[in-house]
């Protein structure tokens, strides 16, 4: 690394140090929580999309499209055919209702023992995401910096959370918008940068990564174990948004820090806006990828010598063989962008892309902790234990932070310990699917039925969750996102049986509360836009 990057990356970590700073001041609780409800269309849209789009997607879009295909690209048709039901049916509920957090409305539609249920699995959920997103991005930076990983991982850990901690919500979201911008650049310089390495232009690049190959970027074939498989992607791909957009806390906090319901739903727009330029100019860098070391094979040969001083010599990963093959046969695939950078980054950018990567590695901490700490205080403590809560709003302020410093801690040391679960999809991928596909079915029974009881809908939500961990221990060669309508299906097909078998308990007297009855009884706020 040149002194360049060292001054890049010291300035972005000052810049979001001082988000905290300065946002800090005379926090209140409404605050720390939901930034006074003060936030505009523009930060809400790009906070949505730099929280949930994580590390995770930033490592895992390149090293997918030089791995295996481009079938990942479905995820834009998946995440934009689930937008509608986020737009126009979760952000008004929320809004309209007034919640604090997304689980408030499963104790007005059900009972308390719900709202816990779901709000305990979102923190589980949230969590695992945390570490394993952290984990992804902290990989490449350790491999491009020089430096062990878990050193990475404490120190970004440190740092988002302290500017969490001193900042709340408002300093979260600013640092997202900075991010975004971030994410932008680095993917801009790094497809030109791509671009004219290439000899024959944008066309040989093209040609030479589908030259001899089929089904690069459409497989119907079905299949559990098919790697990004269309179905998959399609299926799988649309639960894991619909429940991260409309039943994650993470995305409802942004909501509910928006001026209005209009503010939400123009943001949610932008956030759509960009995935749409964010994931085709990360694939478009695996694509790049492929063709340059196709190339220029040798340049591949230390990250599978590495690989192989860990192993026994195999004729598969033999160094004498096509280099590129064997580094996606060994599941490599996410050293690729690494060594190109180590390699033909120059000053400046190497520091820019490092900072990118730290972006994302903050970005997933910060959001995920602060949206913890709110479900513990809100759903538990407030809810269950009002006694804790204090008398003195300083206090009580004092007392969050010191929970997301617990929290935070928690989830950075996790993530020194996720690598063995797989590579950075699968990763991503298993650690929510467990709690996010039983949590989106609770969400959406709760919204359009109002024949299913509480008995009913936590028994099946709670099985669901315990089945899908169990598929997953046991079957884990199925290709990870197949976990997603897997746990969402089997909350459905549970429901309709415990439904005829456990009896209505404390349910409440008035009308169920559906998306219906909300829309029927909660008028709809004033469509000017912040």
């Amino acid at each position: 690394m040149h002194v360049v990057d060292h001054v890049v990356v010291g300035v972005y970590l000052l810049i979001t140090l001082g988000f905290g700073i300065a946002c800090g001041r005379g926090q209140s609780r409404k605050e720390f929580f939901a930034a006074s409800g003060s936030m505009g269309w523009f930060v809400v849209g790009l906070s949505v999309m730099a929280t949930l789009f994580s590390s995770n997607s930033f490592v895992m879009y390149p090293s997918a499209a030089f791995g295996s295909s481009l079938r990942v690209g479905l995820t834009l048709v998946a995440v934009t055919l689930m937008a509608p039901i986020v737009v126009w049916v979760f952000i008004p509920v929320y809004s309209r209702l007034k919640c604090e957090t997304a689980y408030e409305y499963l104790e007005r539609r059900f009972h308390i023992s719900v709202r816990c249920l779901a709000s305990g699995l979102f923190i589980l959920l949230r969590i695992g995401w945390m570490a394993s997103a952290t984990f992804a991005a902290s990989l490449v930076i350790a491999s491009v910096a020089g430096i062990p990983q878990n050193m990475v991982i404490l120190s970004l850990g440190m740092i988002a959370i302290l500017y969490t901690m001193l900042g709340g919500l408002r300093a979260v979201m600013w640092t997202d918008v900075l991010q975004f911008f971030i994410f932008v650049a680095t993917i801009l310089l790094s497809v030109g940068l791509l671009i004219s390495r290439s000899e024959s232009g944008v066309a040989g690049i093209v040609d030479t990564y589908f030259q001899g190959r089929d089904g690069l970027v459409f497989d119907f074939t079905p299949s559990l174990t098919l790697k990004y498989g269309s179905w998959a992607i399609l299926i799988g791909i649309f639960l894991e948004g619909l429940s991260a957009f409309g039943a994650d806390q993470v995305a409802v906090q942004r909501y509910l820090s928006s001026q209005n319901e209009r503010t939400s739903q123009f943001g949610f727009g932008l956030n759509l806006l960009g995935m749409w330029i964010v994931i085709p100019g990360l694939l478009a860098i695996g694509v790049g990828l492929y063709s340059h070391f196709e190339n220029h094979p040798e340049q591949l040969r230390p990250v599978l010598q590495e690989h192989l001083a860990t192993l026994d010599k195999s004729p598969l990963l033999s160094p004498d063989g096509d280099i590129p093959k064997a580094v996606r046969s060994a599941n490599l695939q996410d050293k690729a962008l690494p060594q190109f950078v180590r390699l033909h980054f120059p000053p400046g950018m190497i520091g820019l892309f490092l900072a990118a990567l730290m972006a994302a590695v903050m970005s997933s901490i910060d959001s995920g902790i602060h949206s913890v700490t709110t479900a513990i205080v809100v759903d538990f403590r407030d809810r269950l234990r009002p006694g804790w809560k204090p008398a003195d709003p300083e206090r009580d302020v004092f007392l969050i932070r010191v929970l997301i410093l617990l929290v935070g801690t928690l989830s950075v040391t996790l993530a020194c310990f996720v690598g063995p679960l797989g590579d950075v999809f699968d990763i991503g991928k298993k650690t929510t699917a467990a709690f996010g596909g039983p949590l989106l079915a609770l969400f959406l029974l709760a919204l359009f039925s109002k024949r299913t009881t509480t008995r009913s809908v936590f028994s099946a939500t709670l099985l669901s969750a315990c089945v899908t961990m169990f598929l997953i221990y046991y079957c884990d060669h199925w290709f990870a996102v197949w976990y997603w309508p897997i746990g969402f299906g089997l909350t459905f097909v549970l429901v309709a049986p415990l439904n005829l078998v456990l009896r209505p308990c404390n349910e409440p007297e008035e009308p169920a509360l559906t998306f219906r009855q909300v829309m029927k009884t909660h008028p709809a706020p004033p469509k000017s836009v912040a």
